[in-house]
């Protein structure tokens, strides 16, 4: 399938244990989601982003988590609920450490992200990736 023929939308969601094995699983389901509808330019930079996110939910949090993958035909969205509340916090010093530089790679690397809280339990934190015309 190319990526002319990837136009129409569809949505998935995976749930996932807070584990740090569960890092791995997202990332390589994300991979095969994306190049099973033909979205193979995306791949490189949607693993970066997805695992950044989901290594968040994961390290931050105490409880289980989410990767939700949803294309709208020319924007792929990435998403991760996770059960902690408390806002993302970016640094600017968090781009020059080891630990801690994931949200400045998801704001350098995405079309657009954010964040917000959920009335029933935790928070999506999500960033956008366009499709090149």
């Amino acid at each position: 399938m190319s990526e002319n023929c990837a136009r129409e939308p569809w949505e998935y969601t995976l749930h996932i244990p807070n584990d740090a094995r569960a890092v791995a699983v997202a990332r390589h389901t994300l991979r095969l989601v994306l190049v099973a509808h033909g979205l193979h330019r995306l791949v490189p930079v949607a693993e970066l982003l997805g695992t950044e996110l989901v290594t968040n939910a994961v390290t931050h949090t105490k409880g289980p988590a989410a990767l939700r993958l949803c294309w709208d035909g020319r924007t792929l969205r990435i998403g991760v609920w996770d059960t902690d509340p408390t806002p993302p916090s970016p640094s600017p010093s968090e781009a020059y450490t080891e630990a801690g530089r994931g949200l400045a790679l998801v704001r350098a690397c995405s079309d657009g992200w954010g964040w917000h809280r959920l009335a029933y339990n935790g928070k999506h934190v999500w960033c956008d990736l366009a499709a090149a015309a």
